[in-house]
């Protein structure tokens, strides 16, 4: 899952980012509105952590440009500032969480659980497609009831093509997602075909059926059924 940590207090940040990592998050950071903004308008994230009070505007202005680029990212913000008002004005310009500052690390990552199964997968702490069922706590993956053994990049290109289930996803969507702004640095992104190779031949191996579609100059595709 691919997070965009907004935040101009370093040693904040890199706390933040480095807990995030370690609990199987791709994390990245900016300090700045401006830079923020870059992010989101080339980008799509699972999560994006935002802080209000930042040095070259108001944070809000990230909760009004995702709604000009109709986008759909989920939004908490990480804020030591709150009154009832700037709560009510994170939430009406779209904003799905308010964690005031300062946090447990904890409690954060629960929240971001929590909003991302919230926004993908209704709410629910097991995803089952048909004889697929993963639990999203602890990582575990069954075919017909039978665990089988994942990478955590498999489960996770696995939970993003389940969770855009009928889209056709880019394969630098899916390097962007598995790997964050680190793909802008890849000469190519063939570690995608390799992802997805074994990702299909372990399900395969389940006795899965065939979802996953390799789209002629496209991408891949998760089938309905």
């Amino acid at each position: 899952m691919k997070l965009l940590l907004i935040e101009d207090e370093k040693e904040l940040a890199e706390s933040i980012q480095n807990y995030l990592n370690k609990n199987e998050f791709v994390c990245e950071w900016v300090n700045n509105l401006s830079a923020a903004i870059d992010k989101i308008s080339l980008y799509e994230y699972d999560t994006i952590l935002l802080d209000l009070m930042l040095p070259d505007g108001n944070g809000f202005e990230i909760l009004k440009e995702l709604k000009r680029q109709n986008k759909t990212d989920g939004v908490i913000i990480i804020s030591a500032k709150e009154t009832l008002e700037t709560r009510i004005e994170g939430f009406n310009l779209g904003a799905d969480d308010y964690l005031t500052k300062p946090f447990h690390l904890s409690e954060l990552l629960v929240r971001i659980q929590a909003l991302i199964r919230r926004k993908q997968f209704n709410g629910n702490n097991k995803i089952i497609f048909n004889e697929i069922e993963i639990d999203l706590l602890s990582k575990v993956v069954k075919i017909n009831n039978k665990s089988i053994e994942l990478t955590k990049k498999e489960i996770d290109l696995l939970l993003y093509l389940i969770g855009n289930k009928g889209r056709v996803l880019s394969k630098s969507a899916i390097a962007e997602h598995l790997s964050g702004d680190m793909a802008d640095m890849m000469d190519n992104h063939d570690f995608v075909y390799a992802h997805i190779k074994n990702l299909k031949k372990k399900l395969r191996n389940a006795d899965c059926k065939e979802y996953i579609k390799a789209i002629y100059g496209l991408g891949y595709k998760w089938e309905n059924d």
